[in-house]
């Protein structure tokens, strides 16, 4: 039996050292700020223990008075992920972008709470603390289900909604998935991706992500795994994603009165096309627009295009001018 034991101190003694070699430590929260959280960076303490990293940013001499955005990203994404739209739309618009907890700069939250009323209350939160009193909604991804929640949540603030390849739509077919999330998903696995993050495995599930290769850049990479290992962010993944998968109903959706735009990418493998339809077929004002050869992230995959699409809409459906009405006879 001497053998046999020998055998197993030796794996021991294996996985121990396997551990420590290829472990991926949290990042530094300081060296994270410096890098991510510059100019226009705020850093907004919205309660219970939360500071939100977001940026306001818009007309240079009329932000406060611009119509107001705000965009959510998708899981394990962050604010940076809007830029492309930022610059396309903040000559005109207030748009507003911040990092929801368990993501970015923000961290984790206090409670461990990833419920969709908390990521809804921080929304609130965030519109109050900045003085808002009606605007336009968009998301990604998980943002786009957080989006459409608080649209039922609280009507009398939504203005317009704008979901990109939006979670939420009870549709569960099975696409060409994503290593990271995989893993995420997977009970006594994820707990090891606390601890062994490689970057490799981050620059591959981006790529399976998206169809449009040439936006992953080695600094898209390095965000996304270096702020997936910010303080508490890599546990908040496993959390979110041991949780119960999160559907809206048909009848819910359709009490959604505030015209909504669509935007998906027909190639998506992680929230297919179907799931933009059937948003399209029961949100009372809908508008559909689907890019051929586009994934996951169209705000960056298709990023002028999809910009100037919204920028359209806004004007003509959103913020479009009363008209005058006609002269005396």
């Amino acid at each position: 039996m001497k053998w046999v034991w020998r055998i197993l101190l030796l794996l021991v003694v294996l996985l121990v050292a396997a551990f420590f070699i290829f472990r991926t430590p949290d990042t530094d929260p300081a060296e994270m700020r410096a890098k991510y959280g510059g100019a226009p960076s705020q850093f907004v303490e919205i309660g219970d223990g939360v500071t939100v990293h977001l940026r306001d940013e818009g007309p240079q001499n009329e932000r406060r008075d611009a119509p107001a955005i705000i965009l959510l990203h998708g899981s394990n994404a962050d604010l940076h992920t809007w830029q492309p739209w930022v610059d396309a739309l903040k000559g005109r618009y207030r748009v507003i972008r911040f990092d929801q907890i368990g993501h970015g700069l923000t961290g984790p939250d206090p409670d461990s709470d990833y419920s969709i009323p908390n990521f809804v209350s921080d929304i609130d939160e965030v519109a109050d603390r900045l003085g808002l009193d009606r605007f336009v909604i968009g998301g990604n991804s998980m943002g786009g289900g957080h989006a459409v929640a608080y649209a039922l949540a609280h009507p009398d603030r939504v203005e317009g909604l704008i979901l990109v390849d939006a979670a939420g739509a009870p549709i569960r077919k099975e696409g060409k998935g994503n290593i990271g999330f995989t893993i995420a998903r997977t009970p006594v696995v994820n707990r090891i991706m606390n601890h062994i993050t490689p970057r490799a495995m981050i620059e591959q599930s981006l790529r399976e992500t998206v169809s449009n290769q040439a936006i992953v850049s080695d600094a898209m990479v390095d965000r996304y795994w270096e702020l997936l290992r910010y303080p508490g962010n890599r546990d908040a993944t496993r959390i979110r994603f041991s949780g119960e998968w999160n559907s809206f109903s048909q009848d819910e959706v359709a009490t959604i009165d505030a015209p909504a735009l669509i935007i998906w990418g027909e190639e998506d493998g992680l929230i297919p096309v179907e799931a933009g339809l059937w948003y399209d077929r029961y949100l009372p004002g809908s508008t559909l627009v689907v890019y051929d050869g586009i994934g996951h992230l169209p705000q960056e995959e298709e990023a002028q295009r999809s910009a100037d699409y919204v920028a359209q809409w806004l004007s003509r459906q959103v913020f479009a001018a009363p008209a005058s009405p006609s002269p005396a006879q």
